[in-house]
């Protein structure tokens, strides 16, 4: 086996549940867990191979001791792993939050963090929230934390099974009740409240206020039905959502630079015969080549050109 796959690392959060064992049948605490953290380079939760000849060696072990073999020729080993993959289980909507912009996170003390959704799972109720609604000021929109209104200005739109959106740091944005997701992020943990339902909770209003795009209205999101779609390309990383039928092949992928695999349905069979199965996100080391089968209908989420 020539990927990695890494320990998950489940996070309890108050809007979470038990949907990572109902969905994914996975064993997980009893808590409320809204977080699995798949993939991670970061020092309050570093990721940990699960299985293979790099059995319990971190990522950040890899990367600093198999630089080239892990991430190419060019990268500095001294740099974090640029992504961050989780999953996450919304039983209850999440807070109206923002991520802060490039420009604005080292003046906020803060990571830029630009990320993106792929719906595996949704309930009839399903719904999320991404920019404002048209026409919405600044002023208004500030008004309307005060008088408890927000929720009348911003974006809301209900979603199926394999729906994907983008969200680019400055993009007000939550998950509405009701939704198992896939998100790939920039490696970072920075997240401003900027309201909050009613529950008692930190906000973060001044430096939300700073990181909010006031023009970003009703942005699109993706439906995907069949075939390959791109659910984001952007300067961070591209993501692409493959449906494959049994026997069909997962393109070719660029040689020389890692990817990451995010299996949201059926299994994949390596030609060395290793298998990935739904749940289970894994690295593919820019070291190495790779030839990937269906062996059951799939749904995979293929991240790559995050390596620059």
């Amino acid at each position: 086996m020539r990927f990695l796959r890494f320990t998950p690392i489940y996070q309890e959060r108050v809007w979470g549940g038990q949907g990572f064992s109902t969905y994914l049948g996975r064993t997980i605490p009893a808590a409320p867990i809204g977080e699995s953290w798949e993939v991670c380079d970061r020092p309050e939760a570093p990721s940990v191979v699960a299985d293979g000849p790099e059995k319990g060696k971190s990522l950040r072990e890899l990367i600093a001791q198999k630089t080239a073999w892990v991430m190419g020729p060019k990268w500095n080993p001294a740099r974090p792993f640029p992504i961050l993959v989780k999953w996450l289980d919304a039983v209850q909507r999440l807070s109206l939050q923002v991520h802060p912009p490039a420009a604005i996170a080292p003046q906020l003390g803060g990571e830029p963090k630009t990320e993106a959704w792929y719906v595996a799972h949704a309930e009839p109720h399903a719904a999320l929230i991404s920019g404002l609604k048209k026409g919405v000021t600044r002023e208004q929109f500030e008004k309307s934390l005060a008088d408890n209104s927000a929720e009348q200005l911003v974006h809301r739109f209900s979603v199926r099974d394999g729906d994907s959106t983008f969200t680019p740091s400055g993009r007000i944005h939550a998950i509405d009740a009701g939704c198992l997701i896939l998100e790939i992020q920039q490696n970072s943990d920075t997240t401003y409240r900027v309201y909050d339902w009613g529950r008692p909770r930190q906000l973060h209003i001044a430096e939300s206020m700073q990181c909010i795009d006031f023009n970003d209205y009703e942005p699109s999101f993706i439906s995907h039905s069949q075939g390959t779609v791109t659910v984001a390309d952007c300067a961070e990383f591209r993501i692409r959502a493959f449906l494959l039928q049994p026997g069909e092949k997962l393109p070719a992928l660029p040689e020389g630079e890692p990817a990451l695999l995010g299996m949201v349905e059926g299994k994949l069979v390596e030609a060395d015969g290793s298998a990935i199965q739904k749940g289970d996100n894994v690295l593919l080391p820019a070291g190495e080549k790779f030839s990937f089968t269906a062996q059951t209908p799939v749904r995979v989420l293929v991240t790559d050109h995050f390596a620059g």
